[in-house]
């Protein structure tokens, strides 16, 4: 059988396609991405789109659906939904300038995990990828958010196989990572599996082969110091692997991942993923949003950064008394002084997510829009700066003296770009005018272009006696005239026809066509130099990334901690005492979540647990009496304390616990294979293996 000869395009799209056998290829074309052959016909299925076909060679054609351009990022959002990987592949030069078929080159693969387009991604959560790695010594794990920059690892050495995995699954289940990869073989693979489709909506996990370890060991020493590798082993290689995946897919500047963080369990109250499901903390069993749980309680962020800090906060709460006394104490301040509150949260209502725009500069996928957002985001920190001066407590007072106001930045971007920005960085309307003085000239000729136009349409119309006769353009043709058929009669001898429609002919003419070159010409160098211009803006920027990196996270502890005090003032919380006697003492406690949402008055509950003589409470009682509802509340209430939110109570004395453990309820997880006997038998083995004597 003869080999099938494809077109030049064709046969750029098959090699391209060749690097990413498991993505979708969106292949530039013009105004459109194109997809071909198995593409089309997935794409086509999935986006429910119109699938075609086009000619390929010689009596060949080829599935083919195609979306435009400009709406790409709906489309591509609906896939990576589904779990699909879409890889984009743009045209690298000029279609006017190429001799033969366009250069063509693939620029970035999205995936679930790697995304950075702002419209693509969860605002108020973050979109982590996560790598596993099993080595003979136990399992590393490594995660990152490379739409924040956010990185982090951890390493499970558990004798017992059971017990890693379940330690694996309570820390993605922590993470509601949108990718995982799995590194080579694991052991727990069906487990962890079996875990993300019952427990993690549209997470992506798949294995990725990784041949050569040797190139993967140096990578991590290229994006951290060597203070904060890993020197576990599978914990190294699955960072390395991270990056590594990280460079293959996004194809960009990766200096925003600069801060690596090791995730050690002994530094929070840990809570496994049965105790995060059962106390409803971000996500509710119903749904799985964020709506009657305690997230939304004490939500009154400003900022997207603020959000997905108050998230982690309330996941990850803190065993350290000090550092949970220093959060308490700002509380307090910021509960105090409502003019301080309010003025604080009217200037974060002004803040962009700076996170993400930031990331979007590293990677160069930042457009004007972005730039300005980030100017307006910082021009409140003098403001801010001043406001905190007066507090006292040490969290606020250290911010105040770290928070940098960036004059340097805003200035630049207030004298070089308008506020109101188009969403493209090539075709111009960017740069203010009297920024750049060769800009300014090229602006003014193409502005008096128009009267030129003005005057040639005025004037044909005399001359030729044409009064309906009107100068027009068009990207395909360019500057023409247009004359209606009933005028067809009155139409010069030194009219060039160009083309011919049902109702009318278009002409050209010598003094058009010259003024067309000069025109196009002008508005072409516009855009380049303005795109030029723009660039060096943006680098002017990312020289400055991680000081203004450091900036956000500043305003986002600011953020949850006025969040914090806005909860208290509005829900009457209280100071919890931090006591290092191992005692519980609550009285008058709520339920934040029932109290809030309940239409009827909630009864307040008093506990008291130590080791002295009440270990154990044993909570007896008919069905719907509130037995769930008490156990949840002492569970709520400790653990807002130890993220340094007031309490719903009248009084609390909180000693720290190191672990939250639960089972509420009673039922099947028939997708878990499992009865009701063995999900009650799993969760006590737990406790009973995990509980100390700091255990809840």
């Amino acid at each position: 059988m003869s080999k099938t000869e494809f077109t030049p395009m064709i046969e750029q799209y098959r090699e391209i396609k060749r690097t990413q056998p498991d993505a979708i290829l969106f292949f530039r074309l013009g105004d459109f991405y194109e997809m071909f052959f198995e593409d089309a016909e997935l794409a086509a299925r999935e986006l429910e789109i119109t699938l075609t076909s086009r000619e390929a060679g010689k009596n060949v054609r080829v599935p083919m659906c195609g979306v435009p351009y400009h709406a790409a990022n709906n489309y591509i959002a609906r896939l990576i939904a589904k779990g699909f990987s879409v890889a984009i592949c743009e045209q690298v030069e000029d279609p006017k300038l190429a001799k033969g078929i366009v250069k063509r080159e693939l620029i970035k693969v999205i995936t679930p995990g790697t995304i950075t387009a702002e419209a693509l991604l969860p605002g108020a959560a973050n979109n982590f990828l996560v790598v596993l790695r099993e080595e003979a010594e136990g399992v590393g794990l490594a995660a990152c958010d490379s739409s924040t920059g956010e990185c982090l690892w951890t390493a499970m050495q558990a004798k017992e196989a059971t017990n890693k995995v379940n330690e694996v699954c309570d820390f993605v289940y922590h993470l509601m990572p949108a990718e995982i990869l799995v590194i080579g073989r694991y052991s727990g693979y069906d487990e962890l599996a079996a875990f993300v489709e019952n427990r993690i909506s549209r997470c992506s996990l798949k294995t990725w082969p990784v041949e050569d370890f040797n190139a993967i060991d140096a990578l991590p020493a290229e994006f951290f110091g060597e203070e904060s590798i890993p020197d576990f082993a599978a914990a190294k290689l699955a960072v390395g692997c991270l990056l590594l995946y990280l460079k293959q897919t996004i194809r960009s500047d990766l200096s925003h991942i600069s801060r690596l963080t090791h995730y050690r369990p002994q530094d929070f109250l840990a809570m496994d993923a049965a105790t995060l499901r059962n106390l409803e903390i971000s996500r509710n069993l119903r749904d799985g949003s964020s709506k009657n749980t305690l997230l939304s309680v004490v939500d009154y962020t400003k900022t997207a950064m603020g959000a997905r800090t108050l998230r982690r906060w309330l996941e990850y709460p803190l065993v350290n008394p000090h550092q949970i006394e220093m959060r308490l104490e700002a509380v307090e301040e910021l509960v105090a002084q409502l003019p301080l509150r309010k003025s604080i949260s009217a200037l974060l209502s002004n803040v962009y997510d700076l996170e993400r725009i930031l990331a979007r500069v590293e990677t160069g996928s930042s457009n004007g829009r972005d730039l300005v957002a980030l100017k307006n985001s910082l021009k409140i920190l003098p403001e801010l700066k001043q406001a905190l001066r007066s507090c006292h407590s040490r969290l606020l007072a250290e911010a105040a003296s770290a928070l940098k106001t960036h004059y340097e930045v805003v200035e630049l971007i207030e004298a070089a770009l308008l506020e109101q920005q188009p969403f493209s960085v090539k075709e111009g309307g960017m740069i203010k005018p009297g920024y750049d003085i060769e800009l300014d000239e090229l602006v003014n000729f193409s502005r008096d272009s128009q009267d030129w136009l003005t005057a040639y349409e005025a004037r044909e119309r005399e001359e030729t006696g044409i009064r309906s006769l009107k100068v027009r353009y068009n990207r395909v043709f360019g500057y023409y005239i247009e004359v209606t058929n009933a005028h067809s009669d009155a139409v010069p001898s030194r009219y060039i026809r160009r083309q011919t429609l049902a109702n009318a002919e278009r002409f050209t003419t010598p003094e058009l066509r010259e003024f067309e070159v000069k025109i196009l010409g002008a508005q072409e160098k516009i855009a380049a130099l303005e795109w030029q211009l723009f660039q060096k803006v943006r680098e002017f920027v990312r020289e400055r990334l991680n000081d203004i990196q450091k900036t956000a996270s500043l305003l986002a502890i600011i953020d949850v901690l006025v969040s914090f005090a806005e909860a208290a003032s509005l829900n009457n919380y209280v100071r919890p005492q931090i006591n290092a006697r191992r005692e519980i003492a609550i009285l008058d406690g709520r339920h934040p979540v029932v109290e809030k949402y309940s239409k009827d008055l909630f009864v307040p509950n008093d506990v008291h647990l130590n080791h002295d003589n009440c270990e154990i409470m044993i909570i007896t009682g008919p069905n719907m009496a509130g037995k769930s509802t008490y156990m949840r509340m002492v569970a709520h209430i400790i653990l807002m304390a130890q993220a340094g939110c007031f309490v719903p109570a009248k009084q609390a004395s909180i000693g720290p616990v190191d672990r939250i453990f639960t089972r509420i309820g009673a039922s099947d997880d028939l997708t878990m294979g499992q009865s009701t006997f063995m999900v009650e038998m799993n969760e006590v083995s737990q406790i009973l293996r995990f509980a100390s004597r700091d255990s809840l």
